[in-house]
């Protein structure tokens, strides 16, 4: 039995980009049931830009995010929050052989490059890519990159939003992130506060105490969009995916 290169698409900017100059054997999507609509335009447009279908994968006892959250009424604390663990996670271990080769979307931007490091830490014996670090990409060009391609991104990029998650994802802290939900999601956002209240959780952290979504000052604002940005780097990269297209062709 052959070792699978496996890439895990996140129907976000970064995790496409590492896709498609890793040329997988296989491409995961763990559905959680909480993203925004328009990730699954997304998806498939990249489907089609891959050359290859997306397989999905999901949890076996929950439907969506909300449906754990308030099933748990557990939103996130010290060891994370419980739906990447029950949404993705075991997902994935329940899908992946030992000798698999795990393919990551994680940037050269500086949080990345740490989320990458803690992966590798938490999981020694899972085999890993970091296509992304390894070329010096961030995720400003990916944008740039998915944009010179002919892909519109998520639209949840275009509202400030810093990635393509769920929506919302209670692991962000940032007022300026709550903002933004509260500004283009205010169904959701009322949602999360009456979990929040039931819960007693605090998700925000205004100069540097936590607060509940309703303390939330009402004139926060939120984050400007992440301007598209190509260096060197990225221009090789694009020269690399552009010669990937035409041999297929």
């Amino acid at each position: 039995m052959s070792i699978r290169r496996i890439a895990h698409f996140s129907a976000g900017a970064a995790s496409a980009i590492a896709t498609k100059m890793s040329a997988p054997d296989e491409i995961w999507y763990a559905e959680t049931g909480g993203e925004d609509s328009d990730n699954e335009r997304f998806l498939q447009d990249c489907e089609v830009w891959f050359g290859q279908p997306v397989t999905r994968i999901r949890s076996e006892k929950y439907k969506s995010t909300w449906q754990l959250w308030e099933d748990k009424l557990y939103l996130s604390g010290i060891a994370g929050a419980p739906c990447t663990g029950e949404l993705k996670i075991k997902p994935r271990l329940a899908a992946q052989r030992a000798d698999d080769v795990h393919i990551f979307g994680y940037t050269a931007d500086a949080n990345d490059m740490r989320r990458a490091r803690q992966m590798t830490a938490n999981w020694p014996d899972l085999k890993t890519e970091f296509p992304l670090i390894e070329a010096g990409i961030t995720k400003a060009a990916c944008l740039s990159i998915l944009n010179k391609a002919g892909i519109k991104p998520p639209r949840v990029y275009s509202l400030g939003l810093p990635n393509a998650n769920c929506i919302p994802c209670v692991k962000a802290t940032s007022p300026k992130y709550w903002s933004l939900i509260r500004e283009h999601f205010p169904d959701e956002f009322e949602r999360m506060a009456q979990i929040e209240a039931r819960v007693k959780a605090k998700l925000v952290r205004v100069d540097g105490e936590r607060v509940t979504l309703r303390e939330l000052p009402a004139d926060q604002r939120g984050y400007e969009p992440l301007a598209p940005e190509c260096d060197f780097l990225c221009g090789l990269a694009e020269q690399e995916l552009t010669g990937q297209t035409n041999e297929r062709n």
